[in-house]
């Protein structure tokens, strides 16, 4: 084999093969990819001139910011065609960009200001624009050569498809991802900061309005107790105020129970994510039928994510929905866990009502999870969640 033959090439090299005289596949394509520019850039610059420039125009009225973002997700799906297109006739490898985190933006003005400054929208747009002449030119010569250049028209394809190349990978590549994704990475991290605050006083409110309390009226009840009995007063009075504080003890070593097992519980640790959700679910004051087919045990992290969404979930069901039953099914499917809570109540549930369902949106997303809310006003109500799966032994390995 010699250096130049497509078989030596690197897997990772989308260059074709050398041309030649003799009309390959890979001239084909070419040929077919230059005689589609001018019909297909004249459509993009339309859409640019027109859709683009009029909505443009109209940003000094109300209406016209609006348009503006619907006219460049518009340019967005003129890309993603493109980028397709080559992929299919040059052989480029160029990703797709990553959606628009919409659903991280604060309401409708957050998410039209995240689509005007989409930069993958606005370089599709200047894509479109510039195309035209060079479309012309491209299916010109190529048509031409059809019928004048037979001989010579694989190399000047090649010539022409690899300007085409540089066009499509300089801009319509996602050459900022990487910088949504540290952007994304470093609002992940605010969140988690954030639920982790949130968390932390948690712990410390429960601590100081429950356990705490109850052991300071204990130790004032045992100490009066105790001066009693030194002073010889050992009547009824005195054994009330210890079955008093016998069952304070009582009271709070059980609301300890309930905080060690809000950070997390034993059984979840011990016996795995079944096990805890139908503890959870048999606390739930509606019947919840628990159906979890995992044939291993996810990382801790995700597992603990996995149940604290159960658990808020079901509690939501026991105080909102009004519901006779629910459901919990968990299970694995490639490389994700998926979670799905249903309830038969009166729906309406919504990631804009409260912050509870906001926060289990967060929370997911900040570790590249989903979380989907399916809630017609009347019911039923259907809770999607996936999380991201890894294995226990890769815990293991990290550590």
């Amino acid at each position: 084999m010699t250096a130049t033959d497509p078989a030596r090439r690197p897997a990772d090299d989308d260059r074709p093969p050398p041309a030649r005289l003799a009309y390959d596949a890979h001239t084909w394509k070419e040929i077919a990819h230059l005689l589609a520019n001018f019909p297909l850039a004249l459509i993009g610059f339309l859409y640019v001139m027109t859709v683009l420039l009029v909505s443009g125009t109209l940003t000094i009225t109300v209406i016209g910011f609006p348009l503006l973002s619907l006219a460049l997700m518009g340019a967005r799906l003129l890309g993603r065609f493109e980028r397709a297109r080559a992929r299919a006739l040059l052989g480029v490898r160029v990703e797709e960009p990553s959606r628009l985190p919409l659903h991280r933006a604060d309401g409708f003005f957050g998410r039209m200001w995240m689509v005007l400054k989409d930069s993958v929208a606005w370089r599709t747009a200047l894509y479109d624009f510039v195309r035209l002449p060079w479309g012309i030119l491209t299916f010109t010569v190529t048509l031409t050569s059809l019928f004048v250049l037979w001989p010579v028209l694989p190399f000047l394809a090649r010539g022409m498809t690899n300007v085409d190349r540089a066009l499509v990978r300089g801009l319509l590549s996602p050459s900022d991802e990487l910088e949504r994704r540290i952007a994304e990475l470093e609002s992940d991290r605010g969140v988690v900061v954030d639920t982790a605050a949130a968390d932390l006083r948690r712990i410390e409110r429960d601590l100081h309005d429950g356990a705490q309390a109850r052991l300071v009226n204990l130790a004032m009840g045992l100490g009066l107790a105790k001066e009693k009995l030194l002073e010889g007063q050992a009547d009824e009075h005195v054994a009330a105020m210890v079955e008093e504080a016998h069952g304070e003890v009582k009271l709070a070593l059980q609301e300890l129970r309930d905080l060690a097992r809000g950070i997390h519980p034993a059984v979840l640790t011990d016996r795995g994510l079944d096990a805890a959700l139908s503890s959870v679910a048999s606390r739930c004051t509606v019947p919840v039928k628990v159906t979890a087919e995992l044939a291993s045990r996810p990382a801790a992290a995700i597992e603990g994510i996995a149940y604290f969404t159960v658990s808020e979930l079901l509690q939501n069901i026991s105080k909102h929905s009004g519901a006779k039953s629910a459901t919990v099914d968990v299970w694995r499917s490639d490389d994700r866990l998926l979670i799905q809570v249903r309830d038969d109540g009166r729906g309406g549930a919504s990631l804009d009502r409260g912050t509870g369902m906001r926060g289990l949106a967060e929370r997911l997303d900040a570790v590249d999870g989903l979380f989907v809310v399916d809630s017609p006003q009347g019911g039923p109500t259907t809770i999607t969640a996936e999380l991201p799966w890894r294995d226990r032994s890769e815990d293991a390995h990290r550590g």
